[in-house]
């Protein structure tokens, strides 16, 4: 069975959808990352000035967190879409 292309309100949802996650989860690790470590998240992580182990945790921790993020919010966000719009075909002109 093939799968239907999402259509154009989907792809906009979503992509508007994967822009606010991103920039709220980079918010939410960064404050996370200066809790934890008592230092602000390094900006540069090929700078001389922050160590290695530094450098590879703030990848770490921002590729998993990041990761997360996206596969939560947009499997959330598109199941109550197909919820929503199976409720617009179910009721037609209201």
């Amino acid at each position: 069975m093939a799968e239907d292309k999402p259509d154009i309100a989907w792809r906009v949802v979503g992509g508007l959808v994967g822009l606010v996650t991103a920039w709220g989860a980079r918010k939410i690790l960064a404050f996370a990352w200066k809790k934890a470590t008592g230092k602000e998240p390094p900006i540069d992580t090929e700078s001389p000035e922050v160590s290695m182990g530094e450098a590879i945790g703030y990848a770490v921790v921002m590729g998993v967190g990041m990761s997360v993020a996206q596969i939560v919010v947009n499997r959330t966000a598109k199941k109550r879409y197909d919820a929503w719009k199976a409720l617009r075909q179910v009721t037609p002109g209201q």
